[in-house]
């Protein structure tokens, strides 16, 4: 798992104790030497736009000049991440990654087929312990949760709550970010739906999602679109259920052309977690625990969150008082979030087969 060029032969009893030990200030001092002597990070799968990834990865640049990061594939999925990691186990060249972003159920899985190298940050202690691996084999990095995108040219009152969508005012405005057959931000989609009409977490919930967007799709005010930005600002998605922190990016990039209201509804308040970790084979395991230190540092999560992404540490930070009111003043109300509801691994996996299986037979809208 270790490699190790004779530059920093004479760190390695500390890149091996600080592997599965929180580190100390001493630690992260060898720490940043022996990964400035690896001199690279690989990483996959962020794209600049997401979650203001790309201030954060020119912060990194920045305090350590000496490290190149090499970015592959942007636009991959978490499968792709994954599957990369898999196939370059022997494999220290340029397509290799080090360090992977990805959605929650991945974490796990990946831990089980012996994927991922065990890291504890030394801000360890304030990443909740239901949203992390307690070896240390993967962590959440943010999160995010469903909202309404609201075009106001076209939609004068925006919907407060998922009940208000069956509204007779908002036909042919509704539609998912993705679809519900494949897609697991269209999935929790639905989902949050079904927990906002009182159904319990799991296969129920998923269940009564399923029933909501059928008479949604009924009183014709589903509109069977992938919906982005794109299709909000043009008019033929009027109103966009999609994670908050791209419904707020894309209000900014839109600059008033439209104007968008970014709406958390007051029910059905479901959270989707990412995780980050560190490749079991990767070519610059250094360089990997150092950008891990970056992402979990003060600064590494106001990156998240100037992003729109609310970073696992979120609470920690606001009770010692480090976020900025200027950050805070461009997120919906922190009440808002007050009833996110976390999905477990189980409830996502049982909703998730109720809903991509049956959307065809119970709905009948065919999202493209």
């Amino acid at each position: 798992m270790f490699r190790f060029t004779g530059k920093v032969l004479s760190l390695t009893a500390a890149s091996l104790m600080v592997t599965t030990a929180i580190v100390s200030a001493q630690d992260l001092a060898a720490l940043e030497a022996a990964a400035k002597a690896e001199g690279q990070l690989t990483t996959i799968a962020l794209p600049h736009d997401w979650c203001g990834y790309g201030a954060v990865i020119d912060g990194f640049k920045k305090k350590y000049p000496e490290i190149t990061i090499n970015e592959l594939n942007p636009d991959a999925g978490s499968g792709d991440e994954i599957e990369a990691i898999k196939a370059n186990k022997d494999n220290k060249g340029p397509q290799a990654p080090d360090v992977i972003d990805v959605g929650l159920s991945f974490g796990p899985s990946a831990k089980a087929e012996g994927l991922l190298m065990p890291y504890k940050v030394s801000t360890w202690d304030s990443i909740p312990d239901s949203a992390k691996d307690a070896e240390g084999h993967w962590y959440g990095d943010y999160y995010g949760v469903l909202s309404f995108q609201v075009n106001k040219d076209i939609v004068k009152e925006s919907p407060a709550d998922w009940a208000d969508l069956l509204k007779p005012e908002f036909a042919n405005s509704v539609a998912l970010a993705g679809d519900p057959r494949a897609s697991n931000q269209a999935i929790q989609g639905v989902y949050a739906a079904g927990l906002s009409k009182g159904a319990a977490a799991g296969e129920a919930a998923g269940t009564a999602g399923l029933e909501f967007f059928k008479e949604l799709n009924a009183k014709g005010n589903f509109v069977p679109v992938i919906g982005k930005a794109a299709t909000l600002a043009q008019g033929q998605t009027p109103i966009l259920i999609t994670w908050d922190y791209n419904a707020l990016a894309g209000r900014d990039t839109l600059n008033g052309n439209p104007p968008v209201d970014v709406i958390v509804p007051k029910t059905g308040v479901v959270a989707g977690v990412y995780v980050q970790a560190i490749s079991a084979f990767a070519p610059h395991p250094n360089a990997a625990k150092l950008w891990m230190e970056y992402l979990y540092s003060d600064e590494g999560q106001l990156g998240w969150l100037a992003g729109y992404c609310h970073p696992i540490r979120f609470n920690d930070l606001a009770k010692n008082g480090k976020i900025p009111q200027a950050l805070l003043d461009k997120l919906p109300p922190a009440a808002a979030y007050e009833a996110a509801a976390f999905p477990t691994l189980d409830e996502q996996k049982a909703s998730k087969e109720a809903i991509s299986k049956n959307w065809d037979s119970v709905v009948g809208a065919n999202v493209q």
